[in-house]
């Protein structure tokens, strides 16, 4: 069974609101992870159940009793926004993972207007969540540290929108994540002249998120110490955006939690080829978040928490948490790389020449990204086995070992799986306006099993 554990309205008052759910003309269940349910102990939940609890939110015993709108400010495209905090969504209930113990989070999307929506409906497009639910699902699959998609569930209304086509279908989506405190939930504080709150926070973050440090500390080292843990954390989620491909669109500070996963998908893309200047959203004409571009967003976050910090610290000790940042995204880079390659990474100065020259041939020649790492994976294709765009790849991959025993058969077959927006808008075309769910489900089968294949043990390993 799920234990529940209010936590986070033991920061008091001045951290959330207090809200209510709207009240929906319908609730018809188009998504349940039950791999994720049972991880926290609600697989027994029928449909009438998540209909129930995560459409209509009759709360579940010991969840939040009204649900909490979290509070935060943050920079918005480099521009500081006091106007922030939770608006269409609102935290649910907290509770532990059964395996790991990790406090988790179930949050919403499109639950209804807070007193932090301003002009805006407090909605979600049925289109936004089937676009999460594959973002979170590929994200998992390829290994970088994301968020889940726990429910989906279409709520009847018709909604205007100027980016989708209207009417528009409505749902309302609730993620299991890590955490949803957020750099602007600092940035909050220091606005605000509420010190004495940014180091209560700090405490309930290192408390409930990052055991192997000392939550009592002296709050100069407490601090120091969970920016460099951050740090290394965001330099992770960022090396496995990199390697997937993958272009977030929005990387707001209050877009980056204090746990380093990553969450909130709205304009994101997976790229078609390797291209620095790849934009997810049309708005963004500077191209500030390009594909490219991302490490620099990462850092420039992290720098704006150090500046939270940057009163109650030592600034020596906070730079040299940042100064981190780029050793350990070149590190995770280069593992993430063969890990995906299938290869096993050799010694740390050859990996790196090899994967540094590997990505400069993939901008060189524009293959198609996703190509590089099914065509090549394992080293178990000859170059007459594959297309000619990605020969010369294979050349400079002799030598390499294999990461695992024998070649998965997934990778023996004719194709990658990509996530393209050419694939994404392919899914909705069947779901509107035909409402045939089979395209989704074969693409949710297809991401999984790449998940499979790429996490298929190496020789020597169990799987316990």
């Amino acid at each position: 069974m799920a234990e529940f554990e209010a936590c986070h309205s033991q920061l008091g008052p001045d951290f959330f609101v207090p809200v209510q759910p709207a009240e929906f003309p319908a609730a018809i269940l188009r998504y349940r992870n039950q791999a994720a349910a049972t991880r926290i102990g609600l697989e027994h939940l029928d449909e009438a159940g998540f209909l129930n609890h995560f459409g209509r939110f009759k709360p579940l015993p010991g969840s939040y009793d009204p649900p909490l709108a979290l509070c935060y400010h943050g920079h918005q495209f480099g521009v500081y926004n006091p106007e922030l905090g939770d608006g269409r969504g609102f935290l649910l209930a907290q509770l532990r993972e059964a395996q790991t113990g990790r406090l988790l989070d179930l949050g919403t999307k499109g639950s209804g207007q807070t007193p932090f929506s301003r002009t805006a409906d407090g909605r979600l497009t049925l289109k936004g969540a089937v676009r999460e639910i594959l973002a979170t699902e590929m994200l998992a699959a390829l290994g970088v540290p994301t968020s889940e998609t726990f429910s989906v569930i279409e709520t009847g209304e018709q909604l205007t929108r100027h980016d989708e086509p209207s009417p528009a279908r409505s749902a309302v989506l609730v993620r299991l994540s890590h955490s949803h405190i957020r750099i602007g939930s600092f940035q909050r504080l220091v606005a605000l002249k509420k010190p004495d709150a940014l180091v209560q926070l700090a405490r309930h973050t290192v408390r409930h998120y990052y055991p192997q440090l000392d939550a009592e500390a002296a709050i100069p080292d407490l601090l120091a110490d969970l920016l460099a843990s951050l740090t290394r954390a965001v330099a992770e989620m960022t090396a496995g955006w990199m390697v997937a491909g993958f272009v977030h669109g929005v990387l707001n500070t209050d877009n980056f939690n204090l746990t380093g996963e990553s969450f909130d998908y709205g304009p994101w893309r997976f790229l078609p080829e390797l291209d620095p200047a790849f934009t997810a959203a049309y708005f963004d004409q500077q191209g500030r978040y390009a594909y490219g571009r991302q490490p620099e967003a990462a850092f420039w976050a992290l720098c704006r928490l150090a500046d939270c910090f940057a009163p109650q610290a030592e600034e020596q000790a906070l730079r040299d948490a940042l100064a981190g940042f780029s050793p350990a995204l070149e590190a995770a880079m280069t593992r993430r790389l063969f890990w995906r390659l299938g290869l096993q990474q050799p010694e740390p100065a050859e990996a790196s020449r090899i994967a540094t020259e590997f990505l400069q041939r993939a901008e060189q020649s524009r293959a198609g990204f996703d190509g590089l790492f099914f065509w090549l994976y394992g080293g178990w294709r000859t170059a007459g086995d594959m297309p000619a765009a990605y020969q010369p790849f294979a050349e400079l991959l002799q030598g390499c070992v294999p990461r695992q025993p024998a070649q998965p058969a997934f990778f023996a077959t004719d194709a990658p799986v990509s996530l393209t927006i050419d694939e994404v808008e392919r899914v909705w075309a069947a779901l509107e306006p035909g409402d045939d769910w089979s395209e989704l489900d074969r693409k949710l089968a297809d991401i999984r099993a790449l998940g499979a294949a790429l996490s298929e043990p190496e020789a020597g390993e169990t799987r316990g």
